[in-house]
């Protein structure tokens, strides 16, 4: 198993891929298989760290691996409603829910309960499989 643990610039060239959910790009230390097939141990020195798609991990001997957000199950919500949109973001962030927060438009990983809570606040909600990147928050930097 080869092992990753040192961030290389953003973009960097890379020899494989590591597509991930965001679930997993939380953790500091997980066991995964990249897209071509080795077997990686991911173990990152600063915890609490969150791998975003483009972060390129490097391994012994120069190997790299780019970081890519898997597809999964997301709620999406979309307004040009700038006030309805505040009121969803306000309500989903007081449950301390991740969002990833878009021009126009809102996502949050699948859940029912708060799509309803959502659909109560005047807007709809599509259920798509897509890449997840959600804000990082105030205390972690700000993500583009």
């Amino acid at each position: 198993m080869l092992q990753l643990n040192a961030l290389a610039e953003t973009g960097a060239s890379h020899d494989d891929t590591l597509t991930l959910p965001f679930e997993t790009r939380q953790k500091s230390r997980f066991s995964a298989v990249t897209d071509d097939g080795k077997a990686v141990g991911v173990f990152l020195l600063l915890r609490g760290q969150c791998l975003r798609s483009g972060m390129v991990l490097t391994g012994p001997e120069g190997f790299t691996v780019r970081v890519q957000a898997a597809p999964e199950p997301l709620s999406v919500v979309r307004s040009d409603d700038a006030l309805h949109m505040a009121r969803a973001c306000y309500h989903l962030g007081n449950r301390h829910i991740s969002l990833q927060i878009l021009d126009g438009e809102l996502r949050y990983l699948a859940d029912h309960v708060l799509d309803h809570m959502i659909e109560g606040l005047g807007l709809g909600v599509e259920h798509r499989s897509l890449p997840f990147e959600p804000e990082a928050g105030a205390y972690h930097g700000h993500d583009h």
